[in-house]
């Protein structure tokens, strides 16, 4: 009981902290520092909750199905600030599937050797969610054009659109994103593991 309890405490918090994903276009002047943000608490979250699932379960499949858990939880938040009249993007939430998949794969094509998954299946996971991420953002709604669209006065200041300041502090978001989070990922997965031998 207390591992399936586990499973969904992490998926909510996953979701919880992965609400804004995508929508981290709203602060236009720090969006490419707000992008690095979410993008490595994403594949923190995902590799945590993942690979905690997949070793418990010893299945490969189920780290996707975790991701699945996650996207479904997220579009039921989402639908609920959607329909308070605030224009999120539903096109960014399955963003960690892809990157599920891959460290699915890396269990399974190591026969699942849990050293194989922590150290493959994190540089996969961190790799690949901010690239996946960035692919996710080109497909979305220009935010200032969205932004007036929706006018909404009473946004709070952060959340007000203003121009944006590209390369204002870095150029390469992806990544900056993809280094952290390989590095971070790996970390994760192995608490991941670890948590199976309570």
């Amino acid at each position: 009981c207390t591992h399936y309890l586990f499973i969904v405490v992490v998926a909510v918090n996953s979701t919880l902290l992965t609400i804004n994903a995508g929508d981290y276009i709203f602060y236009t002047d720090w969006a490419w520092t707000s992008f690095v943000v979410f993008s490595i608490s994403q594949t923190l979250m995902l590799a945590v909750g993942a690979s905690y699932y997949l070793t418990f379960t010893g299945v490969p499949g189920t780290a996707t199905y975790y991701a699945l858990i996650m996207t479904v939880y997220t579009w039921i938040a989402k639908g609920a600030w959607f329909a308070l009249g605030y224009p999120y993007d539903f096109i960014v939430t399955p963003v960690w599937l892809p990157s599920a998949m891959l460290l699915d794969l890396a269990y399974w094509a190591t026969k699942k050797n849990k050293h194989s998954l922590i150290l493959f299946g994190g540089v996969l996971v961190g790799m690949s969610l901010p690239l996946f991420n960035m692919v996710n953002l080109i497909t979305v709604a220009d935010p200032l054009e969205t932004a007036f669209k929706y006018p909404r006065p009473t946004l709070p200041p952060y959340m007000t659109p203003i121009e944006p300041q590209v390369g204002k502090f870095y150029n390469s978001p992806v990544a900056l994103g993809a280094g952290a989070g390989s590095v971070l990922a790996c970390t994760f997965a192995a608490l991941g593991c670890k948590l199976n031998t309570w």
